[in-house]
């Protein structure tokens, strides 16, 4: 246990005209999007990275444990290599949320500890098997059977074979954060992994557990924090600018959702796009909900459709190439380069010809290059 066309819309009214052959930014067919709360861990679908892709889901004292097990892995397991944090932090996530409503002290320990279904064979919590006790409860607080402990979820018997004392009190301890990922590096590490090989990390989720749902699941967020890990530099921008880089930054990771996105975050979106994806049950942004949400954060309100987004500022024509784009640009896309009613597409430019791109259902908010999507058609300033 150890898963393009263009388009016009009416809003407020029940009766929309949307002329579809895009894959984006969609109005609502009823008025306004309801604001919802950005996604907490707490409280949310898991269609995504909580409040952003900066990681802000996992509790700092969490995240520092996965960083130093990295460090530390390789005096127990040499030859291995590729051990990032973010895969500490996929199995993390998908095992206890980052022990997210625990009390994690400055030595890492983690109050109330936490304890998996008693694997008894009941069926309870999905167990079918039995596994008799091996630690007289020490670590799983019942001498009456096994079940999985800590951050990690590891099986008492395989923490003895495998736990290691990260933080030098001389004690190896599922229950402490930084033991726990120390000892999940390990046991990842076995037999000198190269986890930069897509087939040996799979490998090795699925040694933790036997699952393949499990290890779409697991390789699906440390996409996402492998997405948040990559922070670009933002020194030679202004203050403004850097509040709208950083908003659609931190969202890095969330999904893409037809109609979704607010000026308050990441929001279920609608039916459907012209592809047949609907967005009605995922939680995230589409491209113009993404760049609605980062100008609020500078306090300026966009319209909510990619088309309208490019009658916001100052219109930077696509004759003049993407090397008249700066920082905080809006960047947009359109059926006819020239005619803006054709636009079906925004991003939020960053520099070196990147942007931060909500692209088309079935992906997350990322970096992507200016000419990922066809019919460049210019920017908008803003800012």
């Amino acid at each position: 246990m150890t898963r393009r066309r263009s388009r016009k819309a009416t809003w407020g009214c029940l009766t929309v005209m949307l002329l579809f052959a895009a894959v984006c930014c969609a109005a609502p067919i009823s008025g306004a999007i309801s604001a919802v709360v950005a996604l907490q861990s707490a409280a949310r679908d898991d269609g995504g990275i909580a409040d952003g892709g900066t990681a802000a889901d996992i509790p700092p004292r969490m995240l520092t444990a996965y960083k130093n097990a990295v460090q530390q892995v390789g005096k127990y397991v040499p030859k291995c290599q590729g051990m990032r944090w973010p895969i500490l932090a996929g199995i993390a996530k998908v095992e206890s949320n980052h022990a997210i409503g625990r009390t994690i002290a400055d030595n890492g320990d983690i109050r109330p500890r936490i304890y998996g279904v008693l694997l008894n064979g009941s069926g309870a919590g999905g167990n079918t098997t039995a596994f008799p006790d091996t630690d007289g409860g020490k670590w799983d607080g019942t001498a009456t059977g096994e079940r999985a402990v800590g951050p990690f979820q590891f099986l008492p018997s395989t923490w003895e074979a495998i736990g290691k004392d990260a933080n030098g009190d001389k004690t190896a301890d599922p229950h402490n954060a930084d033991d726990a990922a120390l000892g999940a590096a390990v046991y990842l590490c076995r037999n000198g992994r190269d986890l930069t090989k897509q087939s040996q990390l799979e490998a090795a989720i699925l040694q933790y557990n036997h699952s393949t749902e499990y290890v779409a699941n697991v390789l699906g967020w440390i996409d996402q924090y492998t997405a948040a890990a990559e922070d670009p530099d933002l020194k030679n921008v202004s203050r403004t600018v850097r509040t709208v880089l950083e908003a659609a930054l931190s969202q890095r990771g969330v999904p893409y959702s037809w109609g979704g996105g607010s000026t308050n975050g990441p929001s279920t979106g609608i039916c459907c796009s012209p592809s047949g994806k609907s967005g009605t049950n995922i939680t995230g942004f589409d491209c113009s909900g993404l760049a609605l949400y980062a100008y609020a954060k500078a306090g300026i309100q966009l319209p909510r459709t990619a088309a309208a987004q490019a009658g916001a500022g100052k219109r930077i024509p696509p004759s003049l190439g993407t090397s008249a784009l700066k920082a905080g640009d809006l960047v947009f896309y359109a059926d006819a380069p020239g005619r803006d009613a054709t636009i079906y597409h925004v991003g939020i430019y960053l520099g070196s010809g990147q942007m931060v791109n909500a692209a088309r259902p079935g992906t997350v908010v990322r970096l992507d290059a200016v000419n990922a999507m066809s019919g460049y058609a210019g920017g908008a300033r803003l800012l």
